[in-house]
């Protein structure tokens, strides 16, 4: 695992073809939490060391895998996701906790519903008490070989016109550091000013709304 920030790791990478995955491990004062999936025993090894797992966020059914049970019964987490993903991801592990349309909290982690990708994805917005905030995008949008891109899959309940919706809802957070689930290339993880942020958006809003 590589330490980002104060309270923040990066797993080791997962690849699939030219698709690869990170997951993100944050210790937070009311439980640490482990947003997407790494079943990599090096990585939970270190987890174990910075205080195991209290809640694992799923942004949608993509991150699902045998691992989630793995990660379950070795720090007796909490399994999170949307109600709308927990039937695809509760044939891999029990789900403990899904968000409705109307939860967006989780303590002090914001919880953003963010249709479009699949029918149930996520984001997560996080401040740190450490001075930067960080948001968790799924596969909302992400980068590919170094710019902004967005997918969506009809297939999983997706649509471009609600992807879109969606990232508008992400536009005024200007967070800090965004990190997706997936992404091709090298870059995985974007340090970004607030006007590199609304441009990234308002460039990926256009391109989906063109194509519909």
């Amino acid at each position: 695992m590589k330490q980002l920030q104060e309270d923040l790791w990066q797993s080791t990478i997962h690849s699939m073809g030219t698709l690869n995955t990170h997951a993100y491990f944050l210790q937070r004062p009311g439980g640490n939490v482990l947003f997407y999936n790494t079943g990599n025993d090096g990585d939970l090894e270190k987890i174990a060391g910075l205080g195991g797992i209290r809640f694992q966020l799923l942004s949608h059914r993509d991150e699902s895998g045998p691992s989630l049970n793995h990660i379950k019964d070795r720090f007796g987490s909490k399994l999170c996701c949307s109600v709308l993903e927990a039937a695809i991801i509760g044939k891999d592990a029990q789900v403990d906790v899904t968000f409705q349309a109307e939860d967006h909290h989780l303590g002090d982690i914001d919880i953003i519903h963010t249709p479009g990708h699949t029918a149930g994805s996520m984001c997560f917005f996080y401040k740190s008490p450490y001075g930067k905030s960080y948001l968790f995008t799924g596969d909302t949008i992400f980068q590919s070989n170094g710019k902004w891109a967005t997918l969506a899959f009809p297939q999983a309940g997706g649509s471009k016109v609600s992807l879109a919706d969606s990232l508008l809802r992400l536009r005024d957070l200007n967070p800090d550091v965004v990190m997706s689930s997936a992404f091709v290339g090298d870059v995985s993880v974007v340090e970004v000013s607030d006007d590199e942020w609304a441009q990234a958006i308002d460039d990926n809003v256009s391109r989906l709304r063109n194509k519909s």
